[in-house]
């Protein structure tokens, strides 16, 4: 699989980045809202709680019940649940095999790294074709235009 552009909203960029920073030094979590008119583009990014039971040192988990709630509100907002993000705290933004155990097709699942309470980086990945293993998506942030 060719390698892919995921483009985001410089806002949902920074709420992904804030959320990691803030829960440092747990893993945080949330949903990626948009588009795929002209490519894959993530206009929102919403946090959610980090479910997981003991762990959240090295783990995240989002509820069944939180993902009944995210695709509720992608059909009240007129728009596509495209993903899901989590933060890797003294860590690379490197998917694990935790994470692609885990992981669904057609989903982006967009890592921030978060060293020492600072975001530092921040990569994307998806399932590739037929095959259980992930391809980098190729982040590109989108910033409003200046009149």
């Amino acid at each position: 699989m060719k390698s892919k552009q995921l483009t985001i909203d410089d806002t949902a960029a920074e709420v992904i980045r804030r959320h990691g920073e803030e829960a440092f030094p747990f893993e945080c979590c949330g949903f990626l809202y948009g588009d795929e008119k002209d490519g894959r583009f993530i206009s929102q990014a919403v946090p959610v709680s980090n479910s997981k039971e003991g762990g959240q040192r090295r783990r995240f988990e989002i509820s069944p019940l939180d993902y009944m709630r995210a695709e509720q509100y992608a059909l009240q907002h007129h728009t596509q649940l495209l993903g899901v993000y989590h933060s890797h705290p003294n860590h690379p933004a490197i998917a694990s095999g935790h994470d692609l155990a885990a992981a669904m097709p057609y989903f982006s699942y967009v890592i921030v790294s978060v060293m020492e309470g600072k975001a530092v980086e921040l990569k994307s990945w998806k399932l590739e074709d037929e095959e259980r293993k992930f391809g980098e998506e190729k982040i590109a942030i989108a910033f409003p235009a200046t009149v």
